[in-house]
């Protein structure tokens, strides 16, 4: 056999290729799969073009109904998520997220003032300049690049001729117009997110919140034409009623909402029991990948994938990148498959980065317990919990930890 020479070697070792294994988390399948892939590559390729960013979809091992749904009682049931203390804007889209014409039900709630007896009233002027309303081209861009261009103009549609907008409309008098663009905007945008949702598409903005704010912001203005913010009278029952309100709004079937959220917790369930399966999946596409190898790896992802790195002495994989994961929580709890509390990480463990958001409240910190073996940054994707959970891949902060430290 032909050896190559020590300065083969080294031009060989030069032009390899790094490898980034993107493992998804729980609950997730093709479709969302894709569309967060899709984000991962072009994040890592703005920066790193020689990267090779590969797929490893495990979702198909994930849990699944085997007997079409015959364990689930038909009766309706109500979602609910717990509420914690936040600032005003995260609790204001928290609400918004559950219900679109929030803020719209809390100006109908003022009082009705005279109209002008001598023009056209304040509410007039409101809805025909939302009833003509045409995006320009600067805003028209910001659509495009949050991905609901195609969908704001039935978003609009739905908000205009809703009842809450035209009992807000009721209570508007010139003297307070300004106070209603911003509502309006994000009730929009908000609803724009809601329909993407609905069929099932993912835009940018669902995860985004600065991209979010970027179009409200231009949306309001556009309206406005002067730069405005939330109204006085607004604020302070916002804060007041926007516990309560909300959850009224979010009722489905049973059936419905379990397909929904059933595979969340199906796959912790199933990997909890029946693991070994999708760590063998991991384990295939790293050795099918060219060296050195960077796994990055999602919630759930991020488990597997610690427990395989525990287990198998795998010498390409030089770097484990966390993002929302639970491995350090399982660990103190003595509830991680492949280390009992008490135990080290072996020698050949990769070096590690933990990525977490005090917001993400399925994310830990792992220096506390793994001592100087995990390395951990702190990100604020400014979303309410749960979406803050999948709101990392578009969080600058993010990428600027992760891209320096790959290979």
């Amino acid at each position: 056999m032909r050896k190559h020479s020590p300065t083969q070697a080294s031009l060989a070792t030069l032009i390899a290729m790094t490898t980034v294994i993107f493992v998804h988390g729980t609950g997730i399948r093709e479709r969302e799969y894709n569309e967060t892939f899709q984000i991962i590559e072009q994040k890592i390729h703005a920066q790193r073009p020689d990267i090779k960013v590969a797929p490893c979809l495990w979702g198909s091992l994930g849990a699944r109904f085997n007997d079409n749904r015959a364990s689930v009682p038909l009766e309706d049931a109500t979602l609910a998520l717990s509420e914690s203390e936040e600032d005003a804007d995260i609790l204001l889209w928290r609400q918004l997220y559950r219900d679109p014409l929030y803020e719209l039900r809390l100006l109908s709630l003022k009082p009705i003032e005279s109209g002008n007896p001598f023009g056209e009233d304040s509410g007039d002027i409101l809805q025909s300049r939302l009833a003509s309303f045409t995006p320009a081209s600067q805003l028209q861009a910001k659509l495009q690049e949050a991905g609901i261009a195609e969908i704001f103009p039935e978003a609009r549609e739905a908000v205009i001729r809703s009842e809450p907008y035209d009992q807000a409309l009721l209570r508007v008098s010139e003297s307070d117009l300004s106070e209603y663009y911003a509502p309006i905007a994000r009730a929009i945008v908000a609803q724009a997110m809601f329909l993407s949702e609905q069929q099932e598409k993912f835009p940018p903005i669902l995860t985004d919140a600065q991209l979010r704010d970027n179009v409200v912001e231009l949306l309001t203005l556009a309206l406005t034409e002067a730069e405005l913010g939330l109204g006085g009278w607004l604020l302070k029952p916002l804060l007041e009623l926007a516990l309560p309100m909300g959850t009224n709004y979010v009722r489905g079937n049973r059936l419905e909402l379990t397909d929904k959220i059933s595979p969340m917790p199906g796959d912790i369930l199933l990997y909890q029991t029946r693991g070994e399966k999708i760590r063998a999946f991991i384990q295939e596409q790293i050795a099918q990948a060219e060296p050195p190898v960077v796994l990055l790896a999602h919630s759930l992802g991020g488990i597997a994938c610690v427990d395989l790195l525990v287990q198998q002495q795998l010498s390409q994989v030089e770097l484990l990148v966390t993002v929302g994961s639970q491995a350090p929580f399982l660990y103190e709890i003595n509830a991680l498959y492949s280390l009992e509390y008490g135990q080290l990480l072996p020698e050949h463990f990769p070096e590690w980065l933990n990525i977490y958001d005090l917001r993400d409240f399925l994310s830990y910190v792992g220096k506390n317990i793994f001592r100087d073996r995990v390395q951990d940054v702190r990100v604020d994707s400014r979303q309410p919990f749960p979406r803050s959970h999948g709101a990392y891949w578009t969080n600058a902060k993010t990428w600027e930890a992760i891209i320096p430290r790959l290979p």
